[in-house]
């Protein structure tokens, strides 16, 4: 069976619902892009978070102390059912008060569902006060 490829239009509207995910800090709603056995690769030397409870659970986590989430993207490229996006998120710590700048990669791979079935990204962080 012929699996239809990704396009730039799917990929922009599923980044645009990550973003609207990570700034609402919505666990359900960033579950809810992946397929139930999909793996989340947020550090590569890390085991990945599995599954959609497992991403659940990580942003539930991950998402707790953020405020202000500013999340933007860039579409790199997209082959196959792999789409490669620049993505950067500006946010404040409600515990510390610092503000916190990411600059990342994300590779993704979709299902024919319109759902990641994998995600891995690489990204680096700075602080401010």
């Amino acid at each position: 069976m012929l699996v239809p490829t990704l396009t730039s239009s799917a990929l922009e509207s599923w980044l645009k619902n990550y973003e609207q995910a990570w700034e609402l800090r919505d666990a359900d709603r960033a579950a809810a892009l992946f397929t139930e056995n999909a793996r989340y690769h947020e550090m590569p030397f890390d085991p990945p978070k599995l599954g959609r409870k497992g991403i659940h659970d990580y942003w539930t986590t991950v998402t707790a102390d953020q405020r202000d989430v500013d999340f933007k993207f860039g579409i790199v490229a997209v082959n196959g059912q792999t789409g490669i996006a620049r993505w950067s998120a500006n946010l404040k710590s409600a515990s510390s008060g610092v503000r916190v700048e990411l600059d990342g990669v994300f590779v993704l791979t979709f299902e024919v569902s319109g759902l990641c079935s994998e995600l891995r990204e690489w990204w680096h962080v700075r602080t401010s006060t």
